[in-house]
């Protein structure tokens, strides 16, 4: 790997972005790390700034918002982190060992939640099992690829929702996909404010409504309804 680039979407997000930066800036000091924020009305880019190589903003979206940032970057691996995520120490070292094997495309991290309750703790080692099994990603996963399978593949598809699920499944048929023991860490907002089951029941229905070719415009406005802060409406189906 010569050159690994972290992408990093954020929106409204002035509390957690400087740790998840700060987590990057220790799981892969090397690393090209490249924000995009898709016109924050908070302190977002006041706390990005000073902690990533470069700030971009681009039209609200998280599909278009990783492609801006994928097509600034100059690294041959690309690795997309939620803004509420934290990589592990390992990080940079996990993505260039599993890309030493030249059959693997990309691959996703394993998933804790930064909860301690022990539903929360099942349900992120339930979301882990679930992607192995299936050998595809979540955008919590921090899904990495080579950059030029991403070019290939056209990057992300411009959908409201399930971009990531969306890309997971294209890029599991362009190869082989590393699932890593090794775990990222993510913010449990979604469940703690939604409430942990009916969170899960409605990423389900989200999920098994988009493969079975619900419009990503129709399930976006599920997903929301009722939901969470301004910031959720940029997430995908993580369950």
């Amino acid at each position: 790997m010569k050159q690994l680039s972290v992408i990093v979407p954020m929106l409204n997000e002035e509390r957690a972005i400087a740790r998840t930066l700060e987590a990057l800036a220790a799981g892969a000091p090397g690393a090209e790390v490249i924000v995009v924020d898709g016109a924050s009305s908070d302190r977002s880019r006041d706390q990005a700034r000073p902690r990533c190589g470069l700030l971009l903003v681009a039209p609200r979206g998280l599909a278009g918002q990783m492609n801006a940032a994928a097509a600034a970057a100059h690294g041959d691996t690309l690795a997309f982190v939620h803004a509420d995520t934290l990589v592990p120490p390992t990080f940079a070292r996990d993505i260039e060992q599993a890309l030493a094997d030249p059959a693997i495309v990309g691959g996703r991290f394993d998933l804790r939640l930064d909860d301690g309750a022990p539903l929360l703790r099942l349900i992120g080692w339930l979301i882990s099992a679930r992607s192995r099994l299936s050998r595809t990603g979540t955008g919590d996963q921090a899904i990495f690829v080579r950059r030029e399978v991403f070019a290939r593949l056209g990057g992300y598809r411009n959908l409201e929702l399930c971009e990531d699920l969306d890309l997971a499944r294209r890029l599991k048929r362009a190869g082989r996909v590393a699932c890593l023991r090794s775990c990222v860490t993510t913010s449990a907002r979604r469940w703690r404010q939604g409430g942990v089951l009916a969170t899960v029941a409605r990423m389900w229905l989200v999920r098994i409504a988009f493969l079975l070719g619900v419009s990503p415009a129709r399930l976006a406005r599920l997903y929301n309804r009722g939901g969470p802060a301004e910031n959720e409406s940029q997430r995908s189906n993580g369950g």
